[in-house]
């Protein structure tokens, strides 16, 4: 089987849905080979000859391969404005690539001018026209040969093909792949997998539009549907660890390999209002803490990397507690719910030692009211403990703020703009957002709905604020106000450009 992680999304580290999938196929005896087709494609577009209409994209050409090795450089990340300047110019050459297919694209998102990933109509007109593609010259040559040119064995054993498909940003680039596979290769298998997807499923009266060109479509988890699919009956089936091996380790845009990994799937917490967790219903499924303990020994002599990054929608006390005690001998990061145990300032301090460099926090809003609507379970006095007791342990603090949900109005605003200013010195990162009313929630109905996007394929509806503070006057006020506060001024230069929390853990910012 053929596993394919398409483009684009952020090729900073390997795909972790893909190497969960290899690890059971490969625990079962079950050959499989895995395409990082993100990561190829971006390098095979970056390494084209452009033809350059101004002094900046002509530098940026010029320079392309020397601004990729920057990235892989950590002497760059010493110096924030060197790692700004080559990440701006590699993000450059990819948008003068894409410019001629009327799209956009960069080293962080994907999108076309003409062709919507929320209308399943123009998902079936990519795959349609697959030569249409920004990626086409990469993809159908690398599949090609993949299927075509290997070893005998090999043509044997790839019947089916295997899609993630996680991100909006990938959606038209893999109905493009399909499309191709179906036209060259139309004894294939195709199977869709990957968040969105699963996402989609969940949908009010979802309806596969998809029936005829993708023969199987497998929502939440994959590894079990997969087995499933290829004969493994779940009695028999075993959990396994991820497999990196079959990837390109060391192609990936950041100063060493990271480990991505996930101890748990859903989560624990599972009860915030709006949340597409809560929405869609996703059930907590948490790796025992021990297993994940084994697993991260294992997977870090395997691939030896500079950075373990954990996946999880909050990492659970017990699991930080572990990692405390015994630690994984990698600095590590992820999110983390504002809890009790951060309260504590040695606990703290040792998960410092543990090699916890950032912790991503969701705040949300800097206003009780608004928390205690919102059912986010956080005390701002806790909050407060929580950002000074990581300041003090030397862990970088990545705040979530999100603004314009029905509890909030500008008032409360300024309550979180206070709280981030009083703050500043323990908030090394900041991540705002604008709130979207999820089509599949419980409260949808109660604010009288409308488009949000234009497609049968739209994950969110639009929503009549309460106090009428709409999205227009939340950008205003984020852009005129919040943004222009000193302090938080400040904080927001140090925001690595485009990567954001996926780089911000090799910068020495506390």
């Amino acid at each position: 089987m053929l596993l394919i992680f398409p483009p684009a999304a952020k090729a900073c580290e390997p795909p972790a849905g893909i190497a969960k999938l290899a690890g059971a196929l490969k625990a079962h005896h079950l050959p499989c080979t895995l395409l990082d087709a993100n990561l190829e494609g971006q390098l095979f577009l970056l390494q084209q000859k452009l033809v350059a209409s101004d002094t900046w994209t002509r530098r940026a050409v010029k320079h392309s391969l020397t601004n990729l090795a920057a990235l892989k450089d950590p002497r760059t990340y010493r110096s924030p404005d060197r790692y700004s300047r080559a990440v701006r110019d590699v993000n450059r050459v990819l948008e003068a690539a894409a410019r001629p297919y009327h799209a956009v694209l960069g080293l962080a998102d994907f999108h076309h001018e003409k062709l919507s990933p929320v209308r399943s109509a123009d998902l079936l007109a990519a795959a349609e026209h697959p030569e249409q593609n920004l990626f086409y010259r990469y993809f159908s040559k690398r599949l090609r040969e993949i299927l075509t040119l290997g070893t005998g064995i090999e043509k044997e054993r790839i019947q089916r093909v295997g899609f993630s498909l996680n991100y909006l940003s990938q959606a038209l680039c893999t109905f493009a792949m399909i499309g191709y596979l179906r036209k060259e290769f139309p004894g294939l298998s195709v199977v869709l997998g990957g968040g969105l997807v699963s996402s989609w499923v969940k949908r009010p009266g979802w309806a596969d539009p998809f029936n005829g060109l993708v023969d199987h479509i497998i929502a939440g988890p994959g590894e079990s549907a997969l087995l499933d699919l290829l004969g493994v009956p779940g009695d028999q089936q075993i959990r396994a660890m991820p497999d990196y091996g079959a990837l390109p380790t060391h192609e990936y845009l950041s100063p060493g390999f990271i480990l991505p990994y996930s101890a748990s799937s859903g989560c624990y917490w599972n009860r915030c209002s709006f949340c597409p967790e809560t929405a869609e219903g996703n059930p907590y499924f948490p790796v025992p803490v021990q297993r994940v303990l084994s697993d991260l020994e294992s997977l870090t002599l395997q691939t030896r990397p500079v950075l373990i990054h954990l996946l999880d929608n909050a990492v659970s006390p017990a699991l930080m507690g572990a990692l405390a005690e015994k630690p994984p001998g990698v600095p590590w990061y992820g999110f983390a719910r504002i809890s009790k145990e951060l309260t504590d300032l040695e606990f703290c301090r040792a998960l410092k030692r543990s090699g916890c460099v950032v912790l991503k926090l969701g705040l949300e809003s800097g206003d009780q009211t608004v928390l205690d609507r919102l059912q986010k379970g956080i005390d701002l006095a806790m909050a407060s403990q929580v950002l000074l007791n990581l300041q003090k342990a030397g862990i970088a603090t990545y705040v979530y703020l999100l603004f314009g949900t029905p509890a909030e109005t500008v008032v409360e605003a300024r309550k979180t703009l206070a709280f981030v200013a009083q703050h500043a010195a323990a908030i090394t990162f900041l991540n705002l957002a604008i709130f979207n009313m999820p089509l599949c929630g419980e409260q949808a109905g109660e604010y009288g709905t409308g488009q949000f996007y234009e497609g049968d394929l739209s994950l969110y509806t639009g929503f009549k604020h309460p106090a009428g503070w709409d999205r227009k006057l939340v950008r205003q006020f984020l852009e005129n106000e919040f943004k222009r506060h000193r302090a938080v001024a400040a904080i927001l230069k140090h925001d690595p450009p485009l990567f954001t929390s996926n780089h911000a853990a090799f910068f020495d910012f506390p």
